[in-house]
């Protein structure tokens, strides 16, 4: 990864409260993983979203700066949560409004 692209999803990250990297984008979503992430972060604020498909790059990049690997990837208050799996789960544990509103660090 160049330090660039490392710099710009730093960036990315940290400058908003709910960050959605995403197979599309908010209006038409292109795998059902990233519609169901989307769902669930919809009702607690607004959800900034980054299309990977639209720069393969950053489709590669924001894995290797996560090391995780599939898409879409969630950041909350500038820190990595996980997948839609991982905001499912969260969220059936109740605990998902609270890591959005700062109040369970994950």
């Amino acid at each position: 990864m160049t330090p660039e692209l490392k710099a710009r999803l730093e960036q990315e990250t940290k400058s908003h409260k709910i960050v959605l990297f995403m197979k599309g984008n908010a209006l038409f979503p292109q795998c059902g993983f990233s519609a169901r992430a989307l769902q669930l972060l919809r009702p607690l604020g607004e959800v900034h979203t980054v299309d990977v498909l639209a720069d393969p790059e950053v489709r590669q990049g924001i894995k290797d700066f996560t090391n995780w690997p599939t898409i879409p990837q969630v950041f909350i208050n500038g820190q990595f949560i996980g997948g839609s799996d991982i905001l499912m789960e969260l969220a059936e544990r109740g605990e998902l409004a609270d890591l959005v509103a700062g109040n369970n660090p994950a």
